[in-house]
């Protein structure tokens, strides 16, 4: 059987740029069942309402939903089960100080495969307010017409 190589990404939460302003992030490992693994490589897991909480110096990955294996039998894992992520130490702590602050959470970002090891990307975030996201909105409009009239006046110099 061949290695896997690369990046193969599973799930992503999309909203959670669209909801956070992002202030650092962390790649780290997931402690999963056999079960879990091959549902994974199925392709099928959903990062919407995931977050993660610090408990007695672990990170623990809640609500992120891998549905159950289909072929799986009695040894089947539970869909929403809460997963201990693999951190160094430092991290932990680092994350669990700063999570403390007012308006501070910690959101899971992408779940992929990276040489054959799943992994979960994580981010410590701060909570953006109804008008951050109107601003950010406007800004990528801003920026996508820009871009627009920029190639329309390439078109026109071409012709």
């Amino acid at each position: 059987m061949a290695k896997e190589k690369g990046r193969k990404l599973i799930a992503q939460n999309k909203k959670a740029r669209h909801d956070y302003h992002i202030l650092d992030t962390y790649e780290c490992g997931l402690v999963l069942m056999g079960t879990e693994v091959k549902s994974l490589r199925q392709g099928r897991a959903s990062l919407a309402d995931g977050f993660v909480q610090i408990d007695g110096h672990e990170a623990w990955l809640h609500n992120v939903h891998v549905p159950e294996y289909s072929q799986g039998t009695w040894t089947n894992h539970s869909a929403r089960r809460k997963r201990k992520l693999l951190l160094h130490r430092a991290e932990i702590d680092k994350l669990e100080s700063k999570s403390q602050e007012t308006g501070h959470t910690i959101v899971p970002l992408a779940l992929y495969f990276k040489d054959g090891r799943a992994k979960v990307e994580i981010a410590l975030a701060k909570g953006k307010k109804e008008y951050d996201k109107r601003q950010t909105l406007r800004e990528k409009q801003d920026r996508r017409e820009a871009d627009r009239a920029i190639s329309a006046a390439r078109r026109r110099q071409r012709a």
